[in-house]
């Protein structure tokens, strides 16, 4: 669902529920310990808690000092700096591929953002003038280890997609049964002419390339979800959780909206255990025709 990203402070739900960042960080050096930060975290976001204090939750950061503005644009980027230069701590996974598909990622996703450049700039300002509002929307999803990041897309709904979806889906109960299942909606009414075209051709994912650059994601691991997703992976979430999550991934070009959702965290699952360079470059040279099947995407 998308909503806006705000900064504030911690609900008073979120505070009676017990949520606390520096214990759940301690308890997650298991796979297990994971599983139940990614619980928390999802109560914790689905009682208002913000984006940002998910963030500093599942890095065992200090909160925002209340002295110094959180809209601070240089505070902002030397906090973020700090945190991604933290130190791995115990139980934390080292990713699959090491160095070597780190600097595949950068030179891939450096190359492609240049190349990609007037296209990105096109979409931005055609997502601005139809849609008004931000350009860019930013979802937490669950990385490396259990790291809630936030997701970058070009913004494809309407202003209050998240009630629209609440009224659409207590109207037509089988439609819930299937968001339930899959987390996908056949003819979403959030989603703006402009919108599908650009789920269509998958252009509402390219802001993903700066989430390669940041560490966040891969050009090709599985598929990043949400933290109240992170269940339904049951035994496969630790093989989601030592990897990144990718751009493309062999769900992506295995059948996209057409693989069910058991079978997609299989794929998931499969990818890590069998992965190599080659993998990857075989799934990087599969997506391409995969984006030009128009009826397998959202």
């Amino acid at each position: 669902m998308q909503q806006q990203s705000n900064i504030g402070a911690r609900s008073p739900q979120a505070a009676a529920s017990g949520f606390n960042p520096a214990d759940n960080v301690a308890r997650a050096s298991s796979t297990a310990g994971l599983l139940q930060q990614a619980r928390t975290l999802s109560t914790a976001l689905q009682h208002s808690l913000t984006y940002r204090q998910g963030e500093e939750a599942a890095q065992g950061a200090q909160p925002w000092p209340t002295a110094q503005p959180a809209n601070d644009l240089r505070y902002r980027r030397a906090y973020h700096r700090r945190q991604t230069k933290r130190t791995p701590k115990e139980g934390e996974i080292a990713p699959i591929g090491g160095w070597a598909k780190r600097a595949a990622d950068i030179f891939i996703a450096s190359v492609a953002l240049v190349a990609l450049a007037p296209l990105l700039l096109i979409a931005a300002a055609l997502v601005k003038v139809t849609m008004g509002g931000p350009v860019i929307f930013a979802h937490a999803r669950v990385g490396l280890n259990g790291r809630i990041f936030r997701c970058y897309k070009f913004r494809t709904m309407i202003n209050g997609a998240e009630e629209t979806l609440h009224r659409y889906l207590a109207q037509n109960p089988d439609i819930a049964e299937e968001w339930l299942r899959t987390r996908k909606i056949a003819n979403d009414p959030r989603v703006t002419t402009f919108g599908l075209f650009l789920r269509k051709a998958s252009l509402d994912e390219l802001p993903q390339l700066i989430n390669v650059l940041r560490g966040d994601m891969s050009c090709v691991g599985p598929r990043p979800i949400v933290p109240a997703e992170m269940e339904r992976y049951g035994k496969h979430a630790h093989d989601y959780l030592r990897t990144r999550p990718g751009l493309t991934g062999l769900w992506q070009v295995s059948g996209r909206t057409s693989v069910s959702y058991d079978r997609r965290v299989t794929l998931d699952s499969l990818y890590v255990k069998q992965w190599s360079l080659w993998l990857d470059l075989a799934i990087l040279l599969r997506t391409i025709p995969a984006l030009l099947k128009f009826d397998q995407t959202a």
